[in-house]
């Protein structure tokens, strides 16, 4: 196959504060940055990253694409991602479901799920 993914590019006001909060949510570094980009990943050699472009309005709507994390200890993750600046979001999920939708400082919505077991292992 010739082709495959590489990236997800996040809009952001603020790019490097984005890729700075995404750095520690996931244990990420940032492995490229320029006035008009940043881009995190696992490492420079690891793909997919996340690749932060600046833009001048902020979020107005709910996204139609999100990041799904799976902790070992939801609520632990819950609480150490609020300390970093993630708030809770309710976008109509209902209190019987299984994840917890916060939002990360921008705005952009994202779940973390009840602990599951790997795919690979």
């Amino acid at each position: 196959m010739s082709l495959s993914f590489y990236t997800v590019v996040i809009d952001a006001r603020d790019l490097r504060a984005q890729a700075r909060f995404w750095c520690e949510v996931l244990d990420w570094r940032i492995v490229f940055e320029a006035d008009d980009e940043v881009v995190i990943g696992k490492n420079a050699a690891a793909e997919p990253g996340f690749c932060f472009v600046p833009v001048q309005e902020g979020k107005a709507v709910k996204n139609r694409l999100h990041i799904d994390l799976n902790p070992d200890d939801q609520a632990a993750e819950v609480e150490r991602l609020i300390a970093l600046g993630a708030r809770r979001a309710d976008v109509g999920q209902g209190p019987d479901v299984t994840w917890v939708v916060l939002e990360d400082p921008e705005g952009n919505e994202f779940c973390v799920l009840s602990p599951k077991r790997s795919l690979t292992g």
